[in-house]
């Protein structure tokens, strides 16, 4: 099937030779259409350029983007969005004084979402991520990043990675899966982290490679959680069953993770809420791809992963949501670009960058995500008429989109 869409007021992210990532001033730099068309040909782009330069062609479909903006969807490599329940009370906890640390500290937290999720059946699990996935589609994503972690156990764990495995096969868009079982120390486990390390290590690792249930290994390595040595014999071990390592770091406090994760020659390091001057040199030079979460600063009240120092010291930056029940219950792609220009001082252009291409690499999908280019896949958010993409962060409270595409169909109409 071909699909037209003409008279597109800006075309963003326009590539024509395809890169993997943006680094550092060439954030600055979204290559932008004005008054364009885009061909698809069934999921794939198949051309694009000036309004003057259409050829005349026979179409399936055409779709008029008058006075709208074309972008590709938005990339979120960073969410755990298979969840069960909600955690509301603690959200009024800290309302009323609690921190996050002391919230944990009580039994909630993590802990809590854990309890939840080991009691609730795997068809309910199911129904209650796919809602989620549903949503944030609806908000623009067509790439997403799901994590396990919420399980603490080899029962509870596989089954939130085979929920993720079922909504990666119901649902179009790319679902790339995660295991964290290193998100917490159970409460089983409280006086024995070693014996939780090695049941990760021994037991939980081995049989989510035998089902093939992930593709990335995942830690918390933060104070209260999983030391830096901690931290390295489960990557170890992740890496020896061909898990690809990915890991949250300075959240709260600056341990070393950042070195860790380069070390390991980590895919991303996300978080980075805590950034010291050394954790920014050892990022240069390096494939790993910082990760930045605004809406858990927003929603936390904690400070902002310093972007434009980050940014300015040449380094590359992704932004996702961080979708998941305790510190950031919103996986909407949009507030984070908005929160990102408006907290973070990242410029639009820098935001677009970070949700698409950046976001696209930070889960292995530069090669067919992220950007317009020929032959990439036809994940794509169309606007409402807008005066400029300027104007998607500006009016951060309004939902400006109108089609989401996945696959080069109309998914998704507001």
């Amino acid at each position: 099937m071909k699909v037209l869409i003409t008279n597109i007021r800006q075309l963003l992210q326009v590539r024509d030779n395809p890169v993997e990532k943006v680094s550092g001033s060439d954030m600055k730099s979204l290559p932008v259409l004005e008054n364009a068309f885009l061909l698809i040909e069934g999921d794939r782009i198949a051309d694009y350029g000036k309004m003057e330069d259409l050829p005349d062609m026979e179409t399936d479909k055409v779709i008029d983007a008058t006075g709208k903006v074309v972008l590709p969807a938005w990339c979120d490599s960073h969410t755990h969005i298979v969840y069960a329940g909600n955690r509301e009370q603690e959200f009024v906890d800290r309302i009323n004084g609690l921190t996050y640390e002391e919230i944990a500290n009580r039994g909630g937290g993590i802990l809590n979402s854990a309890k939840k999720l080991q009691d609730t059946p795997e068809e309910d699990l199911y129904e209650q991520s796919a809602k989620r996935l549903e949503e944030v589609i609806a908000l623009g994503t067509g790439a997403v990043e799901i994590k396990s972690g919420y399980g603490l156990t080899p029962d509870a764990e596989l089954k939130m990675l085979r929920v993720v495995k079922k909504l990666k096969e119901n649902y179009g868009i790319p679902v790339k899966a995660t295991f964290l079982g290193a998100h917490a120390i159970p409460e089983a486990y409280k006086s024995d982290r070693k014996g939780y390390t090695d049941l990760i290590i021994n037991t939980m690792i081995p049989a989510v490679a035998q089902e093939g249930l992930a593709e990335y290994v995942d830690v918390f390595c933060e104070k209260g959680y999983f030391t830096t040595e901690e931290t390295e014999n489960i990557l170890e071990a992740g890496k020896a069953f061909g898990l690809i390592p990915k890991i949250h770091v300075n959240q709260f406090h600056a341990i070393g993770g950042v070195q860790t994760g380069v070390k390991y020659n980590a895919l991303s390091v996300d978080h980075l809420e805590v950034m010291r001057d050394e954790d920014i040199e050892a990022l240069k030079g390096s494939d790993t791809m910082p990760v930045a979460l605004p809406s858990c600063s927003y929603f936390l009240s904690i400070p902002y992963t310093p972007a434009r120092q980050m940014i300015d010291a040449g380094l590359p930056l992704a932004l996702a949501t961080d979708y998941n029940p305790g510190s950031t219950p919103s996986g909407n792609m949009n507030f984070v670009v908005a929160t990102a220009c408006i907290k973070m001082k990242m410029t639009p252009e820098e935001a677009i960058n970070a949700a698409t291409i950046n976001g696209a690499y930070a889960m292995g999908l530069a090669a067919t995500h992220g950007s317009i280019s020929k032959d990439k896949k036809a994940n794509l958010i169309i606007t409402k008429k807008v005066p400029g993409y300027a104007y998607l962060p500006y009016a951060f409270g309004s939902n400006h989109i109108e089609h989401v595409m996945i696959n080069g169909k109309v998914c998704h109409t507001n």
